[in-house]
């Protein structure tokens, strides 16, 4: 089998459709992860790396449009195709409508899908800066590697649990744009946390404490009564 491609998140419940196409990806040389709902979709999704998403319209626990809505509210990056009914046009004008890249009919032949695929994960790379890595989230003299999880600042690295280092990265890929708490919450906590905001107030403390160190410029600012934003000093 050739080097891997890409990570590819399968979001499709019927059993036999999802076993066809990891098959034929993995073949492909993709890496394939498949889930049956949607649900647990976006518990995958919130928690890996995926250079695409296959989403199934008709989906159990969580619909596909419910879900590309959730993804394209904090993700326009990451390529979306719709697996779609024949009759289903709704679903594919909404789809298109929230951020989908591109869909296709049931049924449909592997090698129109594998075509499509490829073109989405062209265009992502079209669109990516050609001299910068994606995995790393710059700002001011703040740095995070989102593979390796290292985060400095000033040339110093600091230490985060793991929702703190979620929640810089959520403030850091919507810098300089004012963030509610709810946002936030929705974001790296999910939407379904049962649970005060005010963890969002909790960890925010917890991450300046870290971040915002009394001899450099404050990067994490308050915005009274709405949340908070990441922005320069000045």
């Amino acid at each position: 089998m050739s080097t891997k491609k890409g990570s590819i998140l399968v979001v499709e419940d019927e059993e036999k459709i999802a076993r066809v196409l990891e098959l034929e990806l993995e073949y492909e040389g993709y890496s394939v992860t498949k889930v049956i709902d949607g649900l647990e979709a976006l518990r995958a999704y919130r928690t890996g790396s995926w250079d695409l998403i296959l989403l199934d319209v008709m989906l159990p626990g969580l619909s596909g449009i419910e879900l590309l809505r959730r993804i394209r509210k904090n993700d326009l990056h990451t390529p979306v195709i719709l697996l779609t009914a024949k009759s289903s046009v709704e679903d594919k004008v909404s789809g298109l409508d929230l951020g989908a890249n591109d869909y296709i009919t049931k049924p449909f032949q592997i090698e129109e899908l594998l075509a499509r695929i490829r073109a989405a994960l062209r265009m992502k790379k079209v669109e990516q800066p050609q001299n910068e890595n994606g995995d790393l989230l710059r700002f001011a003299d703040l740095s995070i590697d989102q593979k390796s999880r290292e985060v400095i600042r000033a040339g110093e690295p600091i230490e985060l649990t793991p929702r703190e280092f979620d929640l810089l990265v959520y403030l850091m890929v919507h810098k300089r744009q004012v963030l509610s708490r709810d946002q936030i919450l929705d974001a790296v906590w999910g939407y379904d946390f049962f649970g005060d905001t005010n963890v969002v107030d909790v960890y925010i403390r917890y991450v300046r404490k870290k971040i915002d160190l009394p001899h450099l410029p404050s990067l994490i600012h308050t915005v009274r009564g709405i949340g908070y934003v990441m922005k320069d000093a000045k």
